[in-house]
């Protein structure tokens, strides 16, 4: 039973597309690589980051990352490298920037809106159904309640 238990959980692991053509020698160096390349998205893909991805424009940006990586970049200098050459659209976790603010507000403004709205209708609708009774229909409104 445990054995079954086991082999489940192994198919349930992430699949890397990385190839052994593609990874480093020093184990550091290819830790920082699978650590950047997880924070990109396949460009062909969209839905997958380039390290999940088998699409060759995945496989080149690996290829890039590492390459940048053995010439002594730093992991903000290579992101910044990829972004500027890609757009923010590459990153998974776009950053909070100007031009990305309106993404990021967006949620809570539409949310605030609806809240407003809300309030804004209930206040109407309490007003025209009292100003819609007669000064008879609300006369026998206060007897029914009383």
């Amino acid at each position: 039973m445990r054995w079954v238990l086991l082999f489940f959980m192994l198919l349930v692991t992430p699949a890397y597309a990385v190839q052994p053509d593609e990874i480093l020698g020093d184990a550091k160096l290819e830790a920082r690589a699978r650590n950047l390349s997880t924070g990109f998205r396949c460009l062909v893909c969209q839905n997958q980051s380039i390290d999940e991805s088998d699409a060759p424009l995945a496989r080149d940006l690996r290829i890039l990352i590492r390459e940048r990586l053995t010439k002594g970049d730093s992991d903000v200098e290579i992101t910044d490298f990829i972004v500027a050459r890609y757009g923010d659209f590459v990153l998974l976790k776009p950053r909070l920037t100007a031009r990305t603010a309106i993404l990021w507000a967006t949620p809570f403004v539409i949310i605030l809106v609806g809240f407003v709205l809300i309030l804004r209708r209930r206040q109407v609708s309490g007003l025209n159904a009292e100003s819609a009774l007669t000064a008879d229909e609300q006369a026998s409104l206060r007897d029914i309640t009383n």
